[in-house]
């Protein structure tokens, strides 16, 4: 499903360009669960938003459903973007202003899905993630695991290919932790092909492929 080869990048401090990303070369299959682990700084952040297409690389080539990525303008990226993957992140990344169900179904808005239609998606996706009592709330009125459990039903409303997470439990305590990686376990075994980011040793156990990051190149490939 995704194939990198020769990933490089690198970002400009002044006079100086530190090299973050120094040739990967990685591949990642339907259905699988990888969990990347690397020490802060290590690049693993910065190679997830290579694959996603939230960055660009200086070089190198991601490969996803034999699409080069490299050739697709920016319009395109954000269309492939929209219709292939979702995400979710530490910070959770909530409209503040809108309620949960409003917040889940933005990507089939985006998408050109009737409202009816969207809604009605919306409701079931957050029904899978336990909050089927929450669809009005706003994100200020949520504790931070149900934020993060309103990020994941936005994240695969729309049935995307592949789901990205990067440190999606970092900012939890370790029972809306566990709730957070259960649901993801769940999504794995109906199918569906994650790539995270952790900090986290214990969730290594879960994955089906454990990829180790030093100092922008890759240590190890494990699989479980």
């Amino acid at each position: 499903m995704i194939e990198v080869k020769e990933l490089k990048r690198s970002f400009k401090d002044g006079d100086r360009r530190i090299e973050v990303l120094k040739g990967i070369d990685f591949r990642a299959e339907s259905g699988e669960f990888i969990v990347i682990m690397g020490r802060s700084g290590a690049g693993k952040s910065t190679l997830l938003y290579q694959m996603s297409l939230l960055d660009y690389p200086t070089s190198g080539s991601i490969i996803i459903d034999d699409i080069s990525t490299e050739n697709l303008h920016a319009e395109a990226r954000t269309n492939f973007r929209l219709m292939n993957f979702g995400y979710v992140f530490q910070d959770y990344a909530l409209l503040p202003e809108l309620t949960a169900i409003d917040n889940v179904i933005l990507p089939l808005l985006m998408q050109g899905m009737d409202k009816k239609s969207a809604y009605a998606r919306g409701i079931e996706t957050l029904t899978i993630v336990g909050l089927q009592h929450r669809l009005d709330s706003i994100p200020s009125k949520m504790s931070g695991g149900e934020q993060q459990r309103v990020s994941i039903a936005r994240g695969i409303v729309h049935h995307p290919k592949i789901l990205f997470a990067d440190e999606p439990t970092a900012n939890l305590d370790n029972e809306s932790s566990a709730a957070v990686m259960k649901i993801f376990q769940e999504l794995n075994k109906e199918g569906q092909t994650i790539i995270m980011v952790t900090h986290e040793p214990e969730y290594a156990k879960l994955a089906d492929k454990l990829v180790k990051i030093d100092d922008g190149k890759i240590l190890s490939v494990t699989k479980n």
